[in-house]
């Protein structure tokens, strides 16, 4: 292969091209980059800036979102109890927008519907099976129910997801708020405070917090905004730090001690987890262990005075 069009010259070219290129790269990401903590703030509080607020919906998002309202308000799906119970359950998982619950109902209406018409043409249209009658149409209901059963499931996980990841982040948030407390700030101070310091390593427990702060500020009681707390986060954990800033703001306790209190009671039961996990790791590693380690190490120790044998009766 002939190099000789490869020179210094080209090559400090193509060297200054890429050194450029980064540079733009690093000034663009700099320059645009948001913060998504800020962001999660100013959509909890609803309060936006001038010129800071959120971007409109285009118009293709904003009709496809009217639709399903239609359709789900024509068929009576967003009111009633059942309809409060699910909007708590996507409040707890996370999805606070005003379309959350449209756009659950209207899966929960439209995915079996779409599941039954791609059985019929999967199964009977294209025949891509070699199943028989019986064997088609039980495919053809199972993929129904599974299009009907999916959005549960999603939401579920997602909700004991977002459980874990707060429980995890809750001791550290607690020690936290002691700290803000000892150096005098109010319950809304530090609250605050500490949604903006921990908003970017957990973000779930961030937003629980900022909203907490923002109704502490904004309803006339504050009782009723640390119980909302409680209600949102279907966590023990969760609602027995509400119960104790709500005894904290009815009788006058000092915030502090009480956190910190709290704070070792979390820590002890997390500890206390970690070590029942560790004391069932070793019947969780048996089958393993029998399966895929002992007939390997059978054959590693055993393998050699076999083969061994066999050469001497061999012989």
């Amino acid at each position: 292969m002939d190099a000789s069009w490869l020179s210094v010259d080209i090559l400090l070219t193509a060297f200054a091209g890429v050194a450029a290129f980064t540079a733009v790269m690093a000034l663009a990401l700099g320059v645009f980059h948001r913060d998504p903590l800020a962001a999660r703030i100013a959509r909890i509080s609803g309060l936006y800036a001038a010129g800071a607020g959120p971007r409109e919906r285009t118009a293709g998002s904003a009709a496809t979102a009217d639709a399903m309202r239609g359709i789900v308000e024509r068929l009576n799906l967003v009111r009633g109890r059942q309809a409060r119970q699910i909007a708590e359950r996507l409040a707890r998982a996370g999805w606070r927008s005003n379309n959350a619950l449209v756009i659950y109902m209207f899966l929960k209406l439209s995915l079996p519907v779409a599941a039954g018409l791609a059985a019929i043409v999967i199964f009977y249209l294209f025949e891509a099976s070699r199943l028989g009658p019986m064997g088609r149409l039980a495919a053809a209901l199972g993929m129904v129910v599974a299009g009907a059963y999916l959005p549960e499931l999603l939401l579920r996980n997602a909700i004991d997801k977002r459980r874990d990841k707060i429980r995890k982040a809750l001791p550290d948030a607690l020690d936290l708020m002691v700290i803000c407390a000892e150096a005098g700030l109010s319950l809304d101070a530090a609250l605050g405070r500490v949604t903006r310091e921990i908003g970017s390593a957990f973000p779930e427990l961030a937003d629980e917090l900022g909203l907490t702060s923002v109704e502490l500020r904004f309803l006339s009681d504050r009782r009723e905004a640390l119980q909302n707390l409680g209600r949102r986060v279907d966590l023990s954990a969760v609602q027995a730090l509400a119960n104790t800033l709500t005894q904290t703001e009815r009788f006058g306790t000092p915030l502090s001690q009480s956190l910190r209190v709290l704070s070792a009671e979390l820590r002890n039961e997390r500890m206390m987890r970690a070590e029942e996990k560790a004391a069932r790791l070793p019947a969780i590693m048996t089958v393993p262990l029998i399966v895929f380690i002992l007939p390997a190490l059978f054959v590693v120790l055993m393998g050699p005075a076999i083969l061994g044998v066999i050469d001497a009766l061999a012989n």
